[in-house]
């Protein structure tokens, strides 16, 4: 009997939220776990293995001992998957990027700061190397067993490419700056299925950024609105604070 690849979930700075979309697969779980054995998973067992194959680790990199944490995760792991935007990009935690350390610090840990580990935040890959990106707050749940399937199969998995503006048209949405709001659809990576415009909000951007993304488009569109980069880049803080289009904005 072939035995069944071993998956592991991990925790770092997060709040777990994308593992839990894991467990809302309700009705797929039972024949996931007919092809996969978890062997570590936080949320949904007590159990704990060190025989991961593929590791999925969701959290943004906040102290030096998630430093070494992860590098043991990578030694074990065939294939280690970034799960989730602060995974991804440094995602909410990365705010803190801009902003004195030290002033953090003693905000959050007031007069004992200096017992207190941590570092800028950043995403997994600027620790150890990865080999596929999950992003989203949180991420697609098809996506997520899209990515399963081809680790199985030993197909290539490829995130989509274009922005999440090609999801609302094709789902008809209105567009978001004719109600008035700013929107980072225009170039923020598509795969969530336009979630947050669908639902009358807007793109915050926790997908990261698609591949050479047209900003001078983006500009025209708010100038075309009256909005100005200012407004927009309050709005890249939330997500995009590692982002390298905030420095160059």
């Amino acid at each position: 009997m072939q035995q069944k690849p071993k998956i592991a979930f991990f925790d770092f700075a997060g709040c777990e939220g994308c593992q839990l979309q894991v467990l809302d697969l309700e009705d797929e779980i039972p024949e996931l776990i007919k092809l996969v054995e978890i062997v570590n998973f936080r949320e949904a067992s007590s159990e704990r293995h060190d025989d991961d194959e593929i590791a999925f680790v969701e959290g943004s990199i906040t102290t030096n001992h998630d430093i070494e944490r992860v590098k043991g995760i990578r030694e074990r792991a065939k294939i280690l998957v970034a799960f989730g935007a602060c995974a991804c990009t440094g995602g909410i935690n990365a705010i803190k990027n801009t902003m004195p350390l030290e002033e953090v610090r003693r905000y959050v840990y007031g007069e004992k700061w200096k017992c207190f580990d941590t570092i800028p935040t950043k995403p997994v890959s600027a620790v150890v190397a990865v080999d596929y990106e999950l992003p989203g707050c949180p991420p697609n749940k098809r996506e997520f067993l899209e990515l399963v399937k081809c680790l199985l199969m030993g197909k290539p998995f490829r995130l989509p490419n274009y922005p999440v503006c090609v999801e609302c048209k094709l789902k008809e949405n209105l567009c978001v700056f004719e109600k008035g709001m700013v929107c980072l659809g225009p170039i923020t990576r598509a795969g969530c299925e336009a979630a947050c415009p669908s639902r009358g909000n807007y793109c915050m951007g926790c997908r990261g950024l698609v591949d050479n993304p047209n900003v001078d488009s983006h500009r025209e569109v708010l100038e075309k609105y009256g909005l100005t980069v200012e407004q927009i880049l309050r709005e890249f803080r939330l997500f995009g604070s590692n982002l390298e289009v905030l420095k160059d904005a």
